[in-house]
């Protein structure tokens, strides 16, 4: 900025005063209630904001969020790989899955998965067309805690498939013709070239998608998974205040969701400068073609 020029100097409008008098008028009036209003029990609420059982349906909510999505992770990048394959066979079977779960509602697809041993009593392991395997009770296999995680899993990586296909599109068509005629291999071109570029598209989305899946956890309280709102239901199951272990648990949602806005904000920005080093790097390998060479 040239220090002779002045700065420049905003003038608010009328109608900016007025919303600001509005929005303190609203928080002023939303704060009073909370305040005064005895049957939020807010005593009740910070007796049971850290109380044991509360804390363990806490910890496997957020155990249960992490694991599912790395699961869903995972198995969406190869889902999203199958989805652009020029296989015609493999790439109906990435959309086929994607429909599938994407198309049916998940409390659905878990009450599905709890009950599986209705149609498959028993799990057979072993080599196909011989006698040589075991099998498996289905129902001692599979617990509620591992259906909710199946289900949940096999739910995200659909939609995760399809952030990771989204990222990898939005790379700039320019910059992989330039790794194309520069001979890059395609390792080469995925690893210093696509991912670089596509992580900032793939982050916030991911991200969008951990805060819902910690709060989609939720419903495998239906299945009886003692996860955050399970362990608030039965306490309020045992002394009738239901509204505010209600408000316990929306207030423990809302804490974890904020702290994981946290990472997600500085990977956002870590891999946004990596974003602009691949692009310097990519102009200098255009312009002296010697440096990839000495990159291989």
């Amino acid at each position: 900025m040239d220090p002779t020029e002045k700065p420049r100097i905003h003038h608010r409008a009328a109608h900016e005063y007025v919303v600001w008098v509005i929005g303190l008028l609203l928080f002023a009036g939303i704060a009073y209630t909370l305040v005064t209003n005895p049957r939020y029990e807010w005593s009740v609420i910070g007796r049971y904001l850290v109380a044991s059982t509360v804390l363990k349906g806490l910890l496997l909510t957020v155990w249960m969020t992490l694991l599912v999505m790395l699961i869903a992770t995972l198995l969406g990048l190869v889902v999203a790989v199958m989805r652009s394959s020029r296989v015609l066979p493999v790439r109906i079977l990435a959309i086929g899955y994607i429909n599938l779960f994407r198309g049916t509602p998940v409390l659905v697809q878990l009450i599905l998965w709890f009950n599986i041993a209705a149609l498959y009593p028993n799990i057979r392991l072993g080599i196909p067309f011989t006698s040589i395997g075991t099998a498996l009770n289905t129902n001692a296999l599979i617990s509620a805690t591992t259906a909710a995680i199946i289900g949940l899993s096999l739910n995200e990586a659909a939609y995760m498939s399809e952030i990771v296909r989204g990222g990898f599109n939005s790379v700039p068509k320019g910059q992989l013709e330039a790794a194309d005629s520069l001979g890059m291999s395609e390792g080469m071109k995925l690893r210093r070239v696509i991912i670089p570029q596509s992580m900032p598209t793939i982050i916030p989305a991911t991200g969008n998608q951990l805060t819902s899946m910690l709060k989609e956890t939720s419903l495998v309280s239906v299945l009886g998974v003692g996860d955050l709102l399970q362990s608030v239901q039965l306490i309020s199951a045992r002394n009738y205040q239901v509204i505010p272990l209600l408000l316990v648990a929306s207030i423990w949602y809302l804490v974890v969701s904020i702290l994981l806005s946290y990472p997600q904000a500085k990977i956002e920005a870590h891999y946004d400068k990596s974003r602009r080093s691949v692009q310097a790097g990519a102009q200098e390998l255009i312009t002296d073609p010697t440096l990839l060479e000495r990159a291989t």
